[in-house]
């Protein structure tokens, strides 16, 4: 058995994502923000279950694109990503299973991190890239 094996379960991802995903959908700055984009909370939800499955399991089940959905929206702030980091690890953080709860973050950064990057390259790729703080 590979640590992927042994890392977590499909429930426990579920339940990280509409854990999370409940958190996004609740916060005064990000909810306005995903709610006017996410037409289908049910389709999007396994999307994402899918997604960290495929990230934390390596399921293979998730075959999305999802940087030209990121890089459409308008105004997208590093405080954005920022913001999304810490409610992501604030749900990690009620995780019972810390081994997923540190795997998860350390991935969501990344992810957070690549896509910032991407939509600056894109939106002003004359400009420097800036960074995110993490944590």
């Amino acid at each position: 058995m590979t640590q992927r094996d042994t890392l977590c379960t499909q429930e426990e991802i579920t339940t990280l994502v509409h854990s999370f995903y409940d958190r996004i959908r609740q916060d005064e700055t990000l909810g306005p923000i995903f709610n006017a984009h996410v037409h289908d909370w049910d389709v999007h939800l396994a999307r994402m279950v899918s997604f960290w499955s495929s990230m934390l399991l390596g399921a293979g089940t998730y075959d999305g694109t999802p940087m030209p959905k990121h890089i459409a929206l308008p105004d997208l702030k590093a405080e954005l990503f920022e913001h999304w980091l810490a409610l992501f690890q604030e749900t990690t953080q009620t995780l019972p299973n810390q081994a997923l709860a540190e795997r998860a973050q350390e991935l969501a950064h990344r992810i957070a991190r690549s896509l910032w990057f991407g939509y600056q390259l894109h939106r002003q790729p004359e400009r420097p890239v800036t960074e995110i703080r993490h944590g």
